[in-house]
Parts: C-alpha cells; sequence; structure tokens
C-alpha cells in the first residue's frame, strides 16, 4: 500500500535542503562582505581619515588605586582595560610628552603589525591569530595588518574611556616609584605633572608598561642590556626612525602590487593595506655611512593617500640619552631627502611621492631585558616550549636586526606557537610589581621574536587580571607564580575574557629528533647557529677548519676569561682552511689553542678529557672522526660549555 504521506516527507525534505543552502549562501556572502570590509577591497581607495579624538587626562588623580599602570604604549592600554575589567581601580599614566594612545604604534609609527599568526584559517579562510582577547578587540577596530594611526589611537581611546574604573593622566614629567621601607616591595608611584608639583599615589599593585622597563629599573630589579646575555654589551639592534611619504595614490598602490605580488618572491608582497619587500633598498648609500642603513620597505597605509616607511636604521643611540636620541632624529632627517631620490631613481612607481614628516617618537628596538622568575630563552622558541603558566603565545620569527651597518641581521629560527610563562613578567628581588612589553624577562635573541606587540598586549591583559586574583587571593604576584592552583584561575580567567590559553600539543622539530641536538641547545643559547626561516641547522652539512675557528671564536662568551690562547693560530700555516675537512683532530686542536692549554694536535683531544672538557658520549656520536659534521661541532661546544660553566 502506497503511504500517503510520502510525498509531503520528500517536498518538507527539499525544502530543508534548500533552506540550508540559502543560510550557507547568506552565511558566504556575509563573510564576503566582512573580508572586504575588514579590507577595504574597493578598487583600491581607503576609508576616510578619522580626526584624533582628545584624550581626557585627570587634573588630579585619587590617592590610592588599586593598579598604576605605567606606560600608554599598546601593553598598557591592554593592561589598564583589563584590570578595570576585573574590578579594579586603575590609573593609565605616561611620563612622556604624549597627547594620545599607542606609543610605539600612534606616535613612533610602526603601523604594520607584525603578526602572530597561528597555523589554522578562521571561519573567513583567513590566517587566525594567536591570544585574542584585547588584542583582536582593538584590531576588529582598525583597517588590517597595517592600519591608519588616527585609526588605531581612536581604537584604544575609545577602549580606555569605555572603562569607568580607568584615570588617565598624560604629560608628566617623572614618574618615580614607591618603595616600601625595605626596598623590597612597589607600593605605588610618586609622579611630577607637568606644572612641576607632585603626587604620591598608593596602589596595591604596579604594572610597567613601559618600553624600557623605566619605572622596574628604578625600584632596583635587575636587567641585562641588549647583548650582555650572549657576551656583548654592547650591541644592541638599531633603532628606527619612520616617515611618512604622500600621493601614495591607489594607481601607485597598484603599480607597487604588480611589482611586489608577480616576482614570485615569498618575502615580498602588497595587499590592501601593508607592503613588504624592495629590497635593494639595502644598497642605498647613506650620507653617514657609520650611522645608518636602509633595509626593505615595510610600508603601512594610511587614509590619505600616505604611508608610513619603517626602513631606516640608525646604530650607536644610547636611547637613555636625551643629546643621543636627538642626534639619531638628526641624522635619520638628513638621510630623508636622498633616500626619496634613491627610490625615485630605481623605481618608476614612486616619482610623483612626496616626503611628508617624520615620526615624533624613534622606533626603539631593545634596551633592557629584566631578570624574572623565569628566563625565555631561545631554545624554548625555537622548540615551541609549552610552559604550565602560560599567559600568551608567540609565533613570529625570530629577527635579529641589524647591530651595525657592516651586519647583516639575523632570523636564528621561526617557531610555530611557543608560549609566554607568567613568571616572565615577575621580576626578581621587588614585589608589587610587573613587566609588561619588550622589557620582560627575556634573553636577548628569544626577545628577537617576543618582543613583537600583539605578544605584549597578551602580557598586558594577563598583567591586569593577575593584578585581581593578587588582591583576591593576598598574595604577592611571586607567590601568585609559584601556585599551581592559583595560576590555573588566572588562565582561567583569561579565556573568559577572549583569550586562548590552551596546551601546546605540537610534533617535535625535526631537528629536535637529532643525535646533535644537545649540541644545538648549547649552540643556540651562544648565538652560534641559526636555522633561518626553514629551521634548518644543517647539522649534517660538512664543517671547514675556518668555520670551527670562528664558532670557538664566537664560544669565548660562554667565560672569557678561559680563553687565554689565540684561537687563529689553529689554523695560521694550513691553506684553504674553509674548504677542507676538518678532523677530530684539528677541532680538538682548535679548541686548546683557544684555552691555551699546551698540546700538539695529536695530543689536543687526550687534553680536553683529561680536563673534563670533552666527553665519551659526545665522541661516540661522531660518525667519521675525518670528517666532521656542525653537528659534531656543536657537540664539542656543548662538552666545553658545560666543562667551563657547568651548565650546557
Amino acid at each position: 500500500m502506497a503511504n500517503p504521506n510520502r510525498n509531503n516527507s520528500a517536498s518538507k525534505g527539499w525544502l530543508w535542503l534548500m533552506g540550508i543552502l540559502i543560510l550557507l549562501a547568506v552565511l558566504g556572502a556575509a563573510a564576503s562582505l566582512y573580508y572586504q570590509y575588514k579590507h577595504h577591497i574597493s578598487g583600491g581607495q581607503t576609508k576616510a581619515k578619522q580626526e584624533i579624538e582628545e584624550v581626557k587626562s585627570v587634573k588630579k588623580t585619587k590617592e590610592a588605586y588599586d593598579v598604576i599602570v605605567v606606560g600608554t604604549d599598546p601593553e598598557g592600554v591592554a593592561a589598564a582595560v583589563s584590570a578595570a575589567r576585573n574590578g579594579l581601580t586603575t590609573l593609565l599614566v605616561d611620563g612622556r610628552n604624549r597627547e594620545i594612545l599607542g606609543g610605539l604604534m600612534t606616535l613612533g609609527w610602526i603601523n604594520s603589525i607584525d603578526m602572530n599568526y597561528a597555523p589554522n584559517k578562521n571561519l573567513l579562510g583567513k590566517d587566525d591569530v594567536f591570544n585574542k582577547g584585547f588584542f583582536s578587540e582593538w584590531y576588529a577596530k582598525i583597517e588590517g595588518d597595517s592600519f591608519d594611526v588616527n585609526t588605531a589611537a581612536n581604537a584604544f581611546y575609545d577602549l580606555v574611556k569605555n572603562e569607568s574604573k580607568i584615570d588617565v593622566l598624560l604629560k608628566t614629567k617623572k614618574i618615580d616609584p614607591l618603595l616600601s621601607q625595605d626596598k623590597k616591595a612597589v607600593q605605588g608611584a610618586t609622579i611630577t605633572l607637568e606644572d612641576g608639583s607632585t603626587q604620591v599615589v598608593k596602589a596595591a599593585s604596579v604594572i610597567d608598561a613601559t618600553q624600557d622597563g623605566d619605572l622596574a629599573a628604578a625600584a632596583g630589579v635587575p636587567f641585562t642590556i641588549g647583548h650582555e646575555d650572549i657576551g656583548d654589551p654592547n650591541s644592541k639592534m638599531a633603532v628606527t626612525l619612520a616617515f611618512r611619504l604622500k600621493n601614495v595614490t591607489p594607481e601607485v598602490w597598484n603599480l607597487m602590487a604588480t611589482r611586489l605580488n608577480g616576482d614570485n618572491n615569498p618575502d615580498t608582497g602588497v595587499n590592501d593595506v601593508s607592503v613588504f619587500g624592495y629590497g635593494e633598498m639595502s644598497k642605498y648609500p647613506p650620507l653617514n655611512k657609520e650611522r645608518a642603513k636602509m633595509r626593505g620597505l615595510n610600508m603601512g597605509r594610511e587614509n590619505d593617500n600616505t604611508v608610513l616607511i619603517n626602513a631606516l636604521q640608525i646604530f650607536g643611540v644610547d636611547t637613555f640619552d636625551p643629546k643621543a636620541v636627538q642626534e639619531a632624529f638628526d641624522i635619520g632627517k638628513k638621510e630623508l631627502p636622498n633616500i626619496l631620490s634613491y627610490m625615485q631613481k630605481n623605481f618608476p612607481e614612486f616619482a610623483s611621492l612626496e616626503l611628508d614628516g617624520s615620526a615624533p617618537e624613534l622606533y626603539v628596538r631593545e634596551t633592557r631585558h629584566m631578570q624574572g622568575e623565569y628566563r625565555l630563552s631561545i631554545v624554548d622558541v625555537c622548540t615551541n616550549n609549552d610552559q604550565w603558566d602560560r599567559i600568551g603565545f608567540g609565533s613570529y620569527p625570530v629577527d635579529i636586526q641589524r647591530i651595525s651597518p657592516t651586519d647583516n641581521g639575523n632570523v636564528v629560527c621561526k617557531p610555530k606557537q611557543y608560549a609566554i610563562p607568567f613568571r616572565s613578567l615577575v621580576p626578581q628581588k621587588v614585589d608589587g610589581l610587573l613587566v609588561v612589553g619588550r622589557a620582560a624577562s627575556y634573553d636577548t635573541l628569544p626577545h628577537g621574536s617576543a618582543r613583537v606587540m600583539p605578544t605584549g598586549m597578551a602580557e598586558g591583559e594577563a598583567a591586569g587580571a593577575a593584578a585581581m586574583f593578587a588582591k583576591q587571593e593576598k598574595m604577592t604576584f611571586r607567590q601568585l607564580s609559584a601556585s599551581k592552583e592559583v595560576i590555573a584561575k588566572l588562565q582561567e580567567q583569561l579565556n573568559k575574557q577572549g583569550m586562548e590559553i590552551h596546551p601546546i600539543t605540537l610534533k617535535p622539530q625535526p631537528f629536535m629528533e637529532h643525535k646533535a641536538y644537545e649540541g644545538l641547545k648549547s649552540a643556540l643559547m651562544l648565538g652560534l647557529a641559526s636555522g633561518a626561516y626553514d629551521n634548518n641547522f644543517h647539522l649534517d652539512d660538512p664543517a671547514n677548519p675556518k668555520r670551527m675557528v670562528n664558532l670557538v671564536s664566537g664560544a669565548k662568551k660562554m667565560k672569557p676569561d678561559a680563553f687565554k690562547g689565540d684561537v687563529s693560530q689553529a689554523i695560521a700555516k694550513m691553506e684553504n682552511a674553509d674548504k677542507i675537512p676538518l678532523s677530530l683532530e684539528q677541532a680538538t686542536y682548535t679548541i686548546t689553542q683557544a684555552l691555551g692549554l699546551t698540546a700538539t694536535s695529536k695530543e689536543a683531544q687526550a687534553k680536553l678529557i683529561e680536563n673534563k672538557l670533552l666527553t665519551d658520549a659526545s665522541l661516540k656520536l661522531i660518525a667519521d672522526n675525518q670528517k666532521l659534521t656542525n653537528g659534531d661541532v656543536y657537540l664539542l661546544i656543548k662538552d666545553l660549555k658545560v666543562g667551563l660553566t657547568g651548565k650546557p
């Protein structure tokens, strides 16, 4: 017998299927419109430029707050908003002559973001980002991975002014830590106002979000400077003076896209708001050859046919000395007209462009590195290391910019995802204080990745929430950093705030399974190994005597006093030292020469074993004593480091 409901059921099924298809089409169209909105794909036209909203600064602060956040860079804004949303009365105060929020982004004119991308795509098919939370909330208000500085400044202020528990105080002359009697805890700040008067403001917690850890340093927190931790205390990455060019019309933008998107070079490209490329600019002959150098152009689009460019590097600047800072500005401004002329001579698309000013603040990449409860290492970053107290993630390549005009810079590795531990925000010796941003507790090499602002904003958000838990649990930050129970509560709260703080589950990198991995780790910590963007450390490539001399010379930083010899003597009588294989005999002889140990080449191996500077375990991993590889050499360096310092 026929089913009387059959035709009706089939019709309902078709209607249901059609409804699903229509819904998918609507969602697809919405996604497309959102994508076009976010990237303003409209024939190359950009949005109208916003007027900067005036930031309302309090004339007189309260006598006490739950939290004082020092510094109005993105990390500080994130910290203040997070603290306020967690119910804490918050003072956001800045000691520079600033009238807007955003610091390096809005006054340093670094308007292209070094993004921390996750390996997965989001619902719109675009690259997803790590951390999210405050960063994603702010990012949704701007133009894209480059932005108009007015838009960014207003977006920061919009997030701050909507929090009733935040007071903003700008343009102060000085901010000093208010220390406990024993000078072991920060209890607030003494603020010198614009008119010269002072106010003492007490707080249970203080968050240092200054670019250089200024308040923490004044409180007695220990730091290293620049490359001090790898034996080069006088070296720091270059500073940059960003500059602006006008007349960058949609036609000019399209010409740049035609050049850079069609060259099959993965290191160059143009989207609707960003340009990266023109590596030929590194050949620009600077007026001041000792102090200035150009790199490839990083351009961020503004909403008035202008671009901001991060490319002019200036060296040897003591950024703690106002005279040296002014000198850096002067050097940069003298170069800029010649730089534009060089661009116009070599690239026809720049013919109509004009110089339209330089940034009010320098982009300072590196100064202080705090000594915290945990110091992030280069091994942590390159191996995608998780941390039990993770409060954010990084994934940006370890980009070590030039330290001098003759240096080419270096990319040590490209991580997929590594964790920032809460302990890296907690300084040694001083309580009541957290440090977020580029001055947090990182070694100089991992700082090359962790210094980027999205990571710092995640740290700021975590610090603001941590201040609430310190108050609630009646703990110091140091006690909190040792409590797995409270850290778990902090992580849960950050997830509720829209962050994504979950354990990392990644496969080990191939180099981590290599027999010479333990040696590579020592070489990384000493700054002797680089894997570039593909994480290829060439462990199985043949070594040579000259490279051995260079590596041992670089390893001197592990304990300079122990290197009493002249390492160059190891190859003084050798021809083609950079082309012939390296034998174990030659390698061990090079080490004894560097240390000033009396031994012939045939005696060198035994001499090192006798002095506990070489182990049988490493020797057994060497496959061919006549043809050592780079990995073999790193194992020898590791044994040397353990023997001299007690640490791998």
